[in-house]
């Protein structure tokens, strides 16, 4: 691990010279299922903090299936990976890839040709006081699932933070990682709730966010609504949370908010009337139905 401090020093010792006071914050950002949507909360969190000013980077622990780099788009400009600065092979400022829209946000890439266990939690630790001295947040993008690889994920983080989807096997699989990190003797992680549509939680296909925080018994910092201007923002490399009419780009950077203390109310879903229920209404009848307003700045 000297190495790691050694050469992390080298060409980046002007940056970590100046910004001596900085001590930041490090954020993993995991859940007990893949496919949720973490590693694109990692990436638009990150956004969404770089532009508020703060210096972001963008930590990808999950080894062997790498992909914060195409969520941002910087796939093609990888020369060096986490693996590489642990061994030794590169400095930390060498491996650090710094985002074609935002000056202040940088990425460091998971290896792909490597197991999960090519980093130990020793070495994380070590990479993440190193990085707290140069930025204001470190957010870890972790692995899926409870496996070494989340182990190595957490080790070095001050805060967890469990995204979920509103279905059963998703909440099941966030309950086991919120009992982990209680044990690693980490403060009570909190939840954002991802791809929520109100149709469905209206129709009673889709659990409730009251279901989900009931259930898990954390505190909620987000809800993210089930938008489709993800998966194109997704496919152009570009972080939706840079979208100024995207409705998920808007949840991303009020979370951003309350990670930064600011008391944002949680943004109110509802479901999209037929023409028969806007006919009623506008005739004086009924009422829109609507998800509960609360306020987010106690999670933040």
């Amino acid at each position: 691990m000297e190495k790691l401090v050694e050469g992390s020093t080298g060409q980046g010792r002007d940056t970590v010279e100046q910004q001596q006071e900085v001590n930041g914050r490090v954020i993993t950002i995991t859940s007990g299922k893949g496919g949720v949507g973490k590693t694109t909360t990692t990436a638009n969190l990150g956004a969404a903090l770089a532009a508020r000013g703060r210096s972001v980077v963008l930590l990808d622990a999950d080894i062997g299936l790498r992909n914060l780099d195409i969520v941002l788009g910087l796939e093609n400009r990888i020369v060096y990976d986490i693996v590489d600065v642990v061994e030794g092979r590169c400095r930390l400022r060498q491996a650090m890839i710094r985002d074609k829209r935002l000056n202040n946000l940088y990425l460091i890439p998971a290896a792909q040709t490597r197991d999960k266990e090519a980093v130990s939690p020793q070495q994380m630790r070590a990479l993440c006081e190193e990085l707290r001295r140069q930025f204001d947040f470190i957010l870890i993008d972790s692995p899926a699932g409870i496996e070494q690889g989340f182990r190595n994920a957490i080790a070095g983080a001050d805060e967890v933070i469990v995204v979920t989807n509103p279905e059963v096997s998703s909440v099941r699989d966030a309950d086991r990682i919120v009992g982990l990190v209680e044990a690693a003797e980490l403060p009570v992680p909190r939840l954002i709730v991802n791809r929520i549509d109100p149709e469905l939680v209206r129709r009673g296909d889709m659990m409730s966010v009251e279901d989900v925080t009931e259930i898990l018994s954390i505190p909620l910092i987000g809800l993210v609504p089930d938008d489709e201007t993800i998966i194109t923002a997704t496919n152009r490399g570009e972080p939706v949370a840079l979208d100024p009419l995207s409705r998920a780009g808007q949840a991303f950077r009020d979370i951003a908010a309350r990670l930064l203390g600011e008391d944002v109310p949680l943004m109110v879903l509802e479901a999209p009337d037929g023409a028969l229920r806007r006919l009623l209404r506008a005739l004086g009848f009924g009422g829109s139905r609507q998800g509960q307003a609360v306020r987010g700045g106690g999670a933040g």
